[in-house]
């Protein structure tokens, strides 16, 4: 087993790393490496979202500091803690805020020249590269230019033009494609124990990201979140129906899923769409659930009504899942900042010396960061996904002999492609990508959904 095995369709990719692996175990530090060699000392590993690219970073890490025969054995202990992030010698940087700040990166510089303490190298992997500044890639700069001997610098970004060209020319390049999606189906199957239908529904639903892919395949909630945003988009009527679900979707909440998908199947025991299985009634019409997720055709809630108004309770109020993330992630930064007052050795309800307070509003504005990052990240996860179902719809209008994305809704896709034209798919489609810039932009996230979710509306 290689520490390789988890790249996924990369094959020319992986050569080259296993070569330059290869070459580092005659240099290990000793001089820097040549314009002629296979190793260099700075890496710009480029590809789309989920191509795996963070996995190749790791992976040539650990060939790095492989102690085994061969590099990247997999089996040797220095290959084990990099493959978990455990190594002393490798750091890797994936932001949780909205970039990467100057005052980080100049603490990787530092610690950059520091001498590996067990391996040969000192390995630092940005996963997120593209995220820096120009004033934070400056700083780079120097360091990368020329690097102790002993040390790896590796940026992760999905395409070259998204660092500055002077740290480019610095750097070899490494250019993951997307993998197909039977090579990702086959990666959840081996190495996640996912039936092999589900894997590729998943895989397909996913548009090959291998992470999105093992989430929709694996986490119950993840499919259904999924399920929920397709079937209230689908379910669009008209003006005032489009602000409620860019509401509704802003806020989603597993609660809401049930209410219009019905209960959610075990992974396990769920049948395959098309296949016979629980089914439920939402307004005369109904859907079986496949592996990843449910086709289900919507109005759900009204069955939920009828139920109340037969118990006559009231239902109980639920948090949305907006809300239930908010106070998940006030929990988390409240004990983040009780843990940095305590370090730094304030009481509870103590007074707050001037140089504690600027320690603490630095966390509070990094806090921020990682909470816009977090809401940017989850809508951006599902314009995409909104976006593969109107491209499938614009497959079977073109009668385009591709694979649907969305298989588990192809009867629902089969609908809107006969009730509508290529050019309204087209529209549709533009109306996602524009909202998709506008969140990028800082707009608004309610308004940015909102008038997306008018342009979806049916026309005429």
């Amino acid at each position: 087993m290689s520490v390789f095995d988890e790249l996924v369709g990369q094959r020319a990719v992986r050569a080259q790393l296993e070569k330059a692996a290869a070459a580092a175990r005659e240099l290990a530090g000793k001089t820097a490496a040549g314009a002629d060699s296979a190793m260099a000392q700075a890496w710009l590993v480029t590809g789309p979202p989920g191509s795996g690219r963070s996995v190749a970073a790791r992976a040539f890490a650990a060939a790095l500091e492989c102690t085994g025969p061969e590099p990247g054995c997999g089996q040797c202990h220095a290959c084990h803690t990099v493959m978990e992030g455990k190594h002393p010698d490798v750091e890797s940087v994936a932001t949780r805020g909205v970039f990467i700040t100057v005052e980080r990166t100049r603490e990787l510089v530092g610690r950059s020249y520091v001498s590996p303490g067990s391996g040969p190298w000192r390995v630092v992997v940005i996963e997120d590269a593209d995220r820096m500044l120009e004033r934070t890639t400056n700083v780079l700069l120097k360091a990368i230019e020329e690097p102790p001997p002993f040390t790896v610098w590796m940026l992760c970004t999905p395409s070259p033009e998204d660092v500055m060209t002077t740290i480019r020319s610095r750097c070899r390049e490494v250019s993951l494609a997307v993998p197909s999606p039977q090579d990702v189906a086959d990666l959840l199957v081996r190495r996640d124990g996912v039936p092999p239908e589900r894997a590729l529904d998943a895989a397909l639903a996913a548009q090959s990201h291998v992470g999105r892919a093992r989430a929709l395949a694996t986490d119950a909630q993840a499919a259904r979140e999924r399920a929920y945003i397709l079937t209230e988009t689908l379910s669009i009527r008209g003006a005032g129906d489009a602000v409620l679900a860019a509401h509704r979707i802003l806020n989603y909440s597993p609660e809401a899923a049930e209410a219009l998908l019905g209960p959610a199947a075990s992974f396990d025991a769920g049948p395959r769409a098309g296949e016979a299985g629980p089914q439920a009634d939402h307004d005369g019409e109904s859907g079986g659930r496949d592996g990843i997720g449910s086709g289900s055709r919507g109005g759900g809630r009204g069955r939920n009504s009828a139920s109340t108004a037969k118990s006559g309770k009231k239902p109980a109020k639920k948090k949305s899942g907006a809300k239930a993330v908010s106070d998940a992630l006030a929990a988390q930064f409240a004990e983040e900042e009780a843990e940095l007052r305590r370090s730094l050795g304030v009481e509870e309800g103590g007074r707050v010396p001037p140089a504690v307070s600027a320690q603490i509003t630095a966390l509070r504005e990094d806090q921020k960061r990682r909470a816009t990052r977090a809401q940017r990240d989850r809508l951006d996860r599902a314009l995409v996904d909104l976006l593969s179902l109107y491209r499938d719809v614009l497959t079977v209008q073109l009668g385009a002999d591709v694979a649907l994305v969305n298989r588990d809704f192809a009867d629902r896709i089969a609908e809107v492609a006969a009730s509508t034209s290529a050019e309204q798919s087209i529209r549709r489609m533009d109306a996602i990508s524009q909202a998709r810039t506008r969140l990028a932009g800082n707009v608004a996230p309610l308004l940015a959904l909102e008038a997306m979710m008018v342009g979806l509306r049916p026309q005429g």
